[in-house]
């Protein structure tokens, strides 16, 4: 059944067809937009619309958000369920914004829906949507200039969840006290409906905390949190010594985890329906956090361990997020980097990378566009300290090229190795050019599209609307 089909008939049936035929004119034309404009159009003209698409949907309707990983996860979950034999309607292309998801209700069919959804607008997706389930990953440091402090986007969270009906489930991340604390109520006692998830293998911490540590003190009492270990920015084992609030036990757990580098990860996972033994395709620690997520997701979706298991075992890249395209001869695996926790853990990735193959090249893109957050200081609260002595040659792009060679050069990074080339495909050829093997792509987000459209136009990869 369509997802709109119940709500075809009469004004705004003809609402729904107008906007359809825009998004089609669109993508015919060439010029992009195909993952937005219906959507734009249809909640300019109807602004209820994302309700009353929904009524289509009988099964289950998911939504996943978070400020870094919010992509993956979806697309994890995606496949499982695709693995499971259902094919939810999907945003799919990664516009996360209402008109996104209005955009996925008004082309695409099916009887449950998944949709990753950004932070600052999960409070209107989850209103109208009334979702069955929510996937919360994480709340970092992001784009101040736009979300404000992230203790208010905290806020307006809690006061989403507290507003959603009772038959609302929710997978939540343990270790990020901002989030797990959405699992709890006034009091202090688990919600109903509240499946967490979380490290447990204590090989995994930070030998000390970083400077992308975000969420200091406790949402109940403003006390400092106390942290046993930290795993990726604040995430972690954590207390509060005032109160008392404490990281809940996680149901979903990874107990021992082996990472591999741009290979990917080893990990053992207890769940309440058995073990899982995961060998997970996508490299770093924040893939696991991802994976568990989409692994409590899963669970709460009906669908059995081993098939979960298989599913992300076979999971590839969604576009920018360790997708590797052939330039030429050179291998190109690009990783987006928006926000210093993101950030750190790419970096943290390519440390180990060059431990195994020797010094590495690099193409840095930064972007201080609308989509990436007009204030690009965040870049020294990254740690790019820790490829000081692990790079060969770094070309450095994009609005603000000339900072981040700046930042490069204060973390340590030879000066001989910097290059500054602002324009994305004139520095994309000088460092695919000078490339020796394997290119590393870090750009933010609207560099992460300028790339993506130019690879598109040279026939080296789909165009991501698609």
């Amino acid at each position: 059944m369509a997802a709109a089909g119940r709500s075809r008939g009469g004004a705004f049936g003809a609402k729904v067809a107008l906007s359809r035929a825009i998004g089609a004119a669109s993508r015919r034309s060439g010029r992009g937009g195909g993952t937005t404009l219906p959507g734009r159009v249809l909640l300019r003209l109807e602004p209820e619309a994302i309700a009353r698409l929904g009524t289509g949907l009988d099964g289950s309707r998911t939504i996943v958000s978070a400020t870094n990983g919010k992509t993956t996860t979806a697309g994890m979950i995606a496949a499982i369920l695709a693995a499971d034999g259902r094919s939810p309607v999907h945003n799919r292309a990664g516009s996360n914004m209402t008109w996104g998801v209005a955009t996925a209700l008004l082309e695409q069919s099916g009887s449950e829906g998944l949709f990753e959804v950004d932070e600052a607008w999960l409070p209107r997706v989850s209103e109208q949507l009334q979702p069955t389930l929510i996937v919360l990953g994480n709340l970092f440091r992001d784009q101040l200039d736009r979300y404000g402090e992230m203790e208010a986007l905290a806020d307006e969270w809690a006061r989403t969840v507290a507003a959603l009906a009772g038959g609302t489930e929710f997978a939540l991340n343990a270790d990020d006290p901002l989030i797990a604390d959405l699992g709890r109520d006034r009091e202090g006692r688990r919600r109903e409906g509240a499946l967490y998830f979380g490290i447990e293998d204590p090989s995994q911490a930070l030998p000390e905390l970083q400077h992308a540590f975000d969420a200091k003190h406790c949402r109940r009492c403003g006390h400092p949190y106390a942290y046993a270990r930290a795993f990726v920015g604040h995430l972690g084992h954590y207390s509060c010594p005032s109160c008392g609030a404490e990281r809940p036990a996680p149901e979903v757990a990874a107990t021992a985890i082996e990472l591999r580098g741009m290979e990917g990860s080893r990990t053992r996972v207890r769940t309440p329906s058995g073990e899982i033994e995961l060998e997970l395709p996508l490299p770093g620690l924040y893939n696991v956090y991802n994976a568990l997520a989409a692994i409590a997701a899963g669970l709460r979706l009906g669908v059995e361990p081993a098939r979960i298991a298989g599913a992300l075992g076979e999971m590839r890249a969604a576009f920018g997020r360790v997708e590797t395209i052939a330039v030429g001869e050179v291998p190109v695996s690009i990783l987006l980097i928006k926000n210093p926790a993101g950030a750190n853990e790419v970096l943290r990735t390519l440390l180990l990378e060059s431990r195994e193959r020797g010094p590495i090249d690099l193409w840095v893109a930064l972007n201080d566009r609308i989509a990436d957050g007009r204030d690009v200081s965040w870049i020294w609260d990254a740690d790019f300290e820790l490829l000081s002595a692990a790079v060969r040659r770094v070309v450095c792009a994009g609005t603000r090229a000339p900072e981040m060679a700046l930042r490069l050069k204060y973390a340590g990074w030879p000066q001989e190795a910097i290059e500054v080339v602002p324009g994305i495909e004139a520095s994309l050829d000088a460092a695919v050019a000078g490339a020796e093997g394997r290119l590393f792509a870090l750009p933010t987000y609207t560099a992460l599209l300028e790339l993506r459209r130019l690879l598109s136009d040279r026939g080296l990869a789909q165009e991501f609307w698609r």
